[in-house]
């Protein structure tokens, strides 16, 4: 059984890892600022990274090369993945909240 995670937004991020595969992200407001959520193309909930605020998650974001699938009319062309969204481990870990590919500059 897939553990489901709720994630009411709908403002896509993406970044293009390899040719037909984007990593996306969804920043989620919560009691103590927002949760960067970072997606599959299929859907599965793979890392996470906390923020103070919307403006500076999404510099971060802009930062380590996502783009806002909203403002690239290039972007048509890809599919966010579909809710029901759930917990799947990356199989190199936690990508992003380990550092290994995020910078914080």
């Amino acid at each position: 059984m897939k553990e489901i995670v709720t994630i009411e937004s709908r403002d896509f991020w993406f970044k293009v890892v390899e040719m037909l595969q984007q990593n996306w992200a969804l920043i989620e407001a919560d009691s103590e600022g927002v949760t960067v959520f970072f997606i599959s193309d299929t859907g599965g909930v793979f890392d996470q990274l906390s923020f103070p605020s919307t403006e500076e998650a999404a510099d971060a974001l802009r930062r380590n090369g996502f783009q806002r699938f909203s403002d690239d009319p290039r972007a048509g062309v890809l599919s966010p993945p579909d809710p029901p969204f759930h917990h799947h481990p990356h199989p190199n870990g936690p990508i992003y909240s380990s550092g290994r590919f995020w910078s914080e500059q």
